[in-house]
């Protein structure tokens, strides 16, 4: 198991007495890639502008590698950041800017001549050592970002929102790419962003915020199948939520129906919340489903279909390969397993 290398115990943030981080606790383990996600304005890269000393909390203690570094400046930390704007120097070609840091450093020149090589390699963008930044692509740009960020070998890279100036195509190519590059260097990657799809699709840990407080921390898995709250429910992937009662373990009650499921550890007739995924409803015939109504509406999606379902209490969504018309007549099945059953959250 890797080892803690950044703690943030009980951090607090206000700007202009509205608070912006509410008592966060968190650890990050050593060589894992960590996304925090949530809405804009929820904290996120508050928190990493603490990890990089950009910011000192209002209180609390940040730890790197066990030791409180919350007075040590960013130049003396561990950490690098690539920010959404890549900060490249415009009169410096790609080499220069990757061996900036180094030249600050005093190392010699044969040894920046070998760190520039190897991370030319690994972002793959040997040859373009020349080449002017505004001669660059959006990704060959970020590419150099991440390079002149790892080629002072820290322990710690930090990413915000690096890849939100990019269009659609590239920035699924560099999410491919990060994950990778994460791989080869063994360091830790903590990684901002809004978007709910590069988070699943990159992450080893998820981190979700909203009003400066953590929701939820998990596997990208555990995120979408186990959603702890309406929060996290909603802004990850699409849901059915449903307002019901918890009979006993392993059997809830929603739309007047009792439902078998299997969670466990609510109290007997305890109001709760179920999500229900659009992709794990089962269409069937109208006699074989625990509930029946009428396709209103059919969306093409790509991969799949969406329907929403008419039915007595409510309108289900529901995502399907299979083509049906609309006013067709239908049964709804979920298996146990895929009725998650969450506390019900105050107001």
């Amino acid at each position: 198991m890797n080892k803690n290398i950044i703690s943030l115990e009980n951090i607090a943030v206000s700007f202009d007495g509205e608070k912006i981080l509410n008592d966060i606790n968190l650890d990050i383990k050593d060589k894992e890639f960590v996304t925090f996600l949530g809405p804009s304005g929820c904290g996120k890269t508050t928190t990493l502008r603490i990890i990089g000393g950009f910011l000192k909390p209002d209180s609390g203690i940040v730890r790197f590698d066990g030791k409180e570094i919350n007075n040590i400046p960013p130049y003396k930390r561990n950490v690098n950041t690539v920010f959404q704007r890549y900060a490249l120097f415009p009169h410096l070609n790609v080499y220069d800017n990757i061996a900036f840091g180094l030249k600050i450093k005093k190392f010699s020149d044969k040894e920046i001549q070998k760190r520039v090589g190897a991370m030319l390699e690994l972002v793959n963008l040997k040859g373009f050592e020349k080449r002017s930044i505004d001669r660059l692509s959006g990704g060959q740009q970020q590419r150099v970002a991440i390079a002149r960020a790892l080629v002072n070998e820290p322990k710690v890279l930090l990413l915000d929102e690096p890849l939100g100036a990019l269009d659609l195509k590239l920035r699924k190519d560099m999410q491919t790419e990060l994950k990778k590059i994460q791989k080869e260097v063994g360091i830790t990657f903590i990684f901002v962003t809004h978007d709910q799809e590069e988070a699943l699709s990159m992450s080893d840990t998820i981190v979700v915020l909203n009003d400066g407080v953590i929701q939820q921390i998990g596997t990208p898995m555990d995120i979408y199948n186990e959603p702890q709250n309406r929060f996290v429910a909603e802004f990850i992937g699409e849901s059915n939520i449903i307002e019901g009662n918890m009979i006993k373990d392993c059997l809830v009650n929603f739309d007047g129906i009792d439902w078998e499921c299997v969670d466990k550890g609510f109290k007997d007739n305890e109001d709760i919340e179920v999500v229900l995924r659009p992709e794990d409803m089962d269409v069937v015939e109208p006699e074989a489903g625990k509930v029946s109504g009428t396709i209103i509406s059919k969306v093409f999606m790509g991969v799949h279909y969406e329907y929403l379902v008419e039915t007595k209490n409510r309108d289900y969504k529901v995502h399907t390969t299979e083509n049906y018309e609309i006013g067709k007549k239908v049964g709804l099945t979920i298996d146990p397993f895929d009725i998650q059953v969450m506390h019900k959250m105050e107001n």
